[in-house]
């Protein structure tokens, strides 16, 4: 029991580090951009985007299929059952 609780919070926090750094990244590029020297910075805008994006996606996945396992959502966040036509 302990290990799959551990295996659990490793499931989360790893995506959460990666959205933190890229949440740092997105803040450099607005940052940077205050530097007429340096321009923007577009690549690191957008591998900030996408480190940020991704996981919280996958985050959000996660909760709504442990929830949806313990019938915790609205209906209509529930997958319909198929229904037999015999």
């Amino acid at each position: 029991m302990l290990g799959q609780k551990l295996i659990a919070l490793l499931i989360m926090v790893i995506p959460a580090a990666i959205a933190m750094f890229g949440i740092k990244l997105i803040r450099d590029a607005f940052f940077f951009s205050m530097d007429p020297d340096v321009g923007f910075l577009w690549g690191k805008l957008t591998l900030g985007v996408l480190c940020f994006a991704i996981p919280m996606a996958f985050i959000a996945g996660f909760i709504l299929h442990h929830e949806r396992k313990k019938n915790r959502v609205q209906p209509r966040f529930m997958i319909p059952e198929p229904e037999d036509d015999e």
